[in-house]
């Protein structure tokens, strides 16, 4: 079953879907460096770069992993941004204070947008459910925990699921999940769960793949520097961008190294609006824009003066715009033939210039 077109998903009071702007949102993640003020002006920034929702990340370092410092809790991988770090004091920097959470979505909801938050296990549903958020995010590494998709797919609110490194199998288990749970609104973002990733291992044609095997809207988890594998997205699908956002890459934040600063969050914008509207549709013979246009082609016009007569030959016609003579398709027609009357240069041929007799 290949999903409707015109399905429209409101998360709040917004519509996503194929016939709207591609959903926006602005992912804070821990680009605030632990500083209120630095996370308030980042809201107050992505509304001004035109996103639609900024979304923050909900746990603490204890609900995350374990305080201990052997090799299965120090990131191993030698091309990783945070080769080195334990996995504890990396997600006590990444951290967004529980304190914090009321005091950015207000300011989200003054400045026009929504706000919303990944959830990293039970009791941060619970946490945004008391703050109405109006959808929940699943993020890529938490798509096999089962338990947790329940809970939050429970909460009668659309879910946005990411699917790093999942394979179809764990897609389907945890679409099936999402629905047994209640939740029928569900959009899967295409995502490459390295940071930052690149452009060569994005594999977008994945997304019409994605759209048609689990019925569900598609969109993009984007960790690649730029806006243009975004923009490509929306070619193939994509209803919901998701980019991470910092106001000064030079400034540093854990995610800093693959975030878009504002200036490119609003070409973010511009540019995959622009996308959606190019798409159109299947058409032929040029747009009811391009009819106009059609007299600059060219035709068949004299280019020197023709006596009554007067053979037609290449010395005295040319093709050249604009398309007011005969198209260049009768240029044969009408070599050797003669001119039915004088004919001054410049003039566009037509049927009645030619002699038959």
């Amino acid at each position: 079953m290949s999903i409707d077109k015109h399905h429209t998903i409101f998360i709040g009071n917004t519509a996503v879907g194929a016939e709207h702007p591609p959903f926006i949102i602005a992912e804070l993640s821990g680009n605030h460096n632990q500083q209120i003020d630095l996370a308030l002006a980042m809201v107050d920034a992505a509304a001004a770069a035109g996103a639609h929702a900024i979304k923050l990340q909900t746990f603490t370092a204890d609900s995350m992993t374990l305080d201990v410092n052997s090799a299965d809790f120090v990131i191993q991988e030698k091309n990783n941004l945070w080769h080195g770090a334990s996995l504890h004091g990396l997600y006590a920097k990444a951290a967004t204070p529980y304190e914090w959470h009321s005091v950015l979505f207000e300011r989200a909801k003054a400045q026009g947008m929504l706000a919303f938050s990944s959830p990293f296990d039970a009791s941060a549903v619970d946490f945004l459910a008391e703050l109405d958020v109006p959808c929940y995010k699943i993020a890529s590494f938490e798509l096999t925990d089962i338990p947790l998709i329940t809970k939050a797919a429970s909460m009668g609110k659309p879910l946005i699921m990411s699917t790093g490194m999942a394979s179809l199998s764990e897609i389907e288990l945890a679409v099936n999940t999402a629905k047994s749970a209640g939740c029928q609104d569900i959009i899967l973002l295409k995502c490459t769960s390295t940071y930052p990733a690149q452009p060569s291992n994005t594999n977008l044609f994945t997304l019409p793949h994605l759209r048609e095997a689990f019925n569900c809207q598609v969109g993009l988890s984007d960790h690649t520097a730029g806006v243009g594998v975004s923009v490509a997205s929306v070619a193939l699908g994509a209803n919901v961008i998701e980019k991470h956002f910092v106001l000064d890459r030079q400034a540093g934040g854990v995610d800093a190294a693959f975030s878009l600063e504002p200036a490119e969050f609003k070409m973010l914008v511009d540019e995959t609006e622009r996308a959606r509207q190019a798409l159109g549709e299947v058409k032929y013979g040029g747009s009811d824009v391009e009819q106009e246009s059609k007299q600059y082609r060219r035709s068949i016009y004299a280019c020197e003066n023709i006596q009554a007569g007067e053979l037609f030959t290449e010395q005295n016609l040319r093709v050249v715009r604009p398309a007011f003579g005969l198209a260049p398709k009768y240029w044969q027609a009408v070599q050797g033939k003669h001119a039915k009357q004088d004919i001054p240069k410049g003039t566009a041929l037509n049927w009645t210039h030619v002699d038959y007799s």
